[in-house]
């Protein structure tokens, strides 16, 4: 699994929109081709120069698991773009 974060600020945590309730969702890529694209998209949106990290798949899910955090897996067959910058990170 591939995961977005914000160059040089990788300990700060991973890229994550917020969904219709304002809860916070990571957005986790099966894909690196699909976690490049979209860190391009959010760049040219104005967003600061994004890295894609590999992360090993189950590693992320316990995490998720053990914060409570909300995720969303993003296969090849999904079409993800950017939302408002006010609505990230």
């Amino acid at each position: 699994m591939f995961i977005i974060t914000i160059l040089g600020e990788e300990e700060r945590g991973a890229y994550s929109v917020a969904d219709h309730n304002g809860e916070r969702v990571l957005y986790m890529f099966e894909e690196e081709d699909d976690a490049v694209r979209f860190a391009m998209m959010l760049e040219d949106s104005g967003s600061p120069e994004m890295n894609v990290i590999e992360v090993e798949e189950e590693l992320l899910y316990n995490v998720c698991d053990l914060h409570g955090y909300n995720y969303a897996v993003i296969t090849e067959n999904d079409i993800v773009i950017p939302p408002n910058q006010d609505d990230s990170f």
